[in-house]
């Protein structure tokens, strides 16, 4: 007779069934591991590094990374408010909580995926960058494809578990390298360890490894039945830094030990001085098979990067334009040469001879001008003479009342032109002369006829185009307001 099994050895049975069928999942997910040197990409540790797996949410890293671009392109804002479709509102744990028809901030979208690993804040992301999430994910094989993650297929943005949605420890590792490469400005929301979400204050699932580990500064954990525990994780040490990536971890606790023992191992085996070599952004080919941007296109940013001006006929005269910067910085320098080297002797003449006063100031006293030097002048200055004008009156013999000295840098051979335009007071000699011949070097067309004069006043040394008709002055001066150049149009009595 056969003896029947007692009922606590039932008991043992079920309860090894229940504990075998639990932890059949977490066998099911192989394990996968990879160490780089994030500084050249080199690798230095792979375990089925290659095998394509479930990569969970490792997934929201090519979310982001695609978002990144987006608004890098001008596609979209970290301010642009995102209306919330049912589908995303719908999306299971891990949730932000977000309500279909509500709309948020991309910028509060971003830290959710990041920091909390929201799936319904994953979706809503690629809902508002393509359309509708088939579009995104095709956006991202398409990425995907460009920085050479050559086994990776995804079916969605959050990284929930879908048929042909894999991907593998090397290119999960390519992906974070990325990241911190290509996109540095917002690699810091990894290793925020709370951050507002808009609607909740979100709390980093990698927290345990940032604060675990020295120097660790991100990036993302995943979790899934079928996947098991996954993390790709981030640490700098000095002038080092290592990527490592762990796929299929039977737990939260064995996951975290094992990526801090991979990143152990890889500033162990690193060289302590590397040459970084940075990765370029990617370049899409126009295959017609994705949604995403074509190469680095114009249209995306809206920023014009060069004038759209044409080029002028061959043969035809060019308009009379402001100088080249180059030619402006090459004139500016022979400038200052040609001063500095006049500058001296002239400052030895005045300890010498008098002020230069204006005609003005002395048509009724004798000429009392020293006679020259013999060496000869190289620019000789000739003296204005303003003859008075027919209607005026004769001259009322009174003592002059003296006038401020005026120092003429160039003289022009028609008296009749009586008016001028100020460049206003510059604090020295030295500025006033460098401003006038930068003006006329500017404005041929304009001052070519006119006389260069800086005047002391008190407030400082005017600079000063004379010799100019009324219409030539008031044309010179509307012409620099144009090129916000301040100016004034002076006339005979000014």
């Amino acid at each position: 007779m056969q003896k029947r099994p007692s009922f606590p050895a039932l008991i043992g049975l079920v309860l090894l069934f229940c504990v075998a069928l639990a932890a059949a999942p977490l066998r099911a997910a192989p394990y996968a591991a990879m160490v780089m040197d994030a500084r050249t990409g080199e690798v230095i540790h792979a375990r089925n590094a290659d095998t394509r797996l479930h990569p969970a949410s490792l997934t929201k890293m090519m979310t982001l990374y695609v978002a990144f671009e987006a608004i890098r392109l001008g596609e979209i804002t970290l301010d642009t408010q995102v209306r919330i479709s049912p589908n995303a509102a719908a999306e299971p744990p891990s949730r932000l909580g977000l309500r279909a028809g509500s709309t948020i901030r991309l910028r509060y979208l971003i830290r959710a995926a990041a920091i909390r690993s929201g799936n319904d804040a994953a979706t809503a992301i690629g809902e508002a960058i393509s359309g509708s999430e088939a579009a995104f994910a095709r956006r991202m094989n398409r990425t995907a494809r460009a920085l050479g993650m050559t086994r990776t297929t995804f079916r969605n943005a959050n990284g929930l578990t879908e048929e042909g949605h894999l991907s593998t420890a090397s290119d999960m590792t390519i992906m974070g390298r990325r990241l911190f490469y290509d996109y540095p400005q917002y690699y810091n929301i990894f290793s925020r360890r709370e951050e507002d979400a808009g609607i909740a204050r979100v709390r980093n699932t990698n927290r345990v490894v940032l604060d675990s580990y020295r120097g660790a500064d991100g990036i993302k954990t995943g979790y899934t039945r079928a996947a098991g525990f996954n993390l790709v994780a981030s640490a700098e040490r000095g002038n080092v830094r290592i990527i490592a990536t762990v796929f299929g971890g039977q737990s939260a606790a064995w996951r975290n030990q094992r990526i801090m023992e991979l990143l152990d191992m890889g500033f162990a085996r690193a060289p302590a001085q590397a040459t970084v070599r940075r990765p370029a952004l990617p370049v899409y080919q126009n295959d017609g098979d994705d949604d995403g941007p074509v190469g680095e296109i114009a249209r995306a940013s809206g920023l014009v990067t060069r004038s759209i001006r044409p080029l002028p006929r061959p043969g035809a005269v060019p308009e009379l334009s402001e100088p080249a910067p180059d030619l402006v910085a090459a004139i500016e320098e022979a400038v200052g040469d040609v001063l500095t080297s006049v500058e001296a002797p002239a400052a030895e003449e005045a300890e010498e001879a008098p002020a230069v006063t204006s005609v003005a100031a002395t048509r009724n006293l004798p000429d009392m001008t020293p006679v020259p030097r013999p060496e000869p002048d190289p620019a000789p200055q000739a003296s204005l003479v303003v003859p008075p004008r027919p209607a005026d009156p004769p001259p009322v013999e009174a003592e002059a009342a003296p006038l401020e000295p005026e120092v003429i840098t160039r003289a022009s051979s028609t008296g009749s032109r009586l008016y001028g335009v100020s460049l206003g007071a510059q604090p020295s000699h030295h500025a006033a002369e460098r401003l006038l011949l930068r003006t006329a070097l500017s404005e041929i067309g304009t001052f070519d006829q006119a006389m260069r004069q800086v005047l002391q006043r008190s407030s400082g040394f005017e600079a000063r185009f004379q010799g100019l008709t009324e219409d030539q002055a008031s044309r010179a001066c509307a012409r620099l307001t144009a090129r916000n150049v301040t100016c004034e149009t002076v006339g005979p009595a000014s």
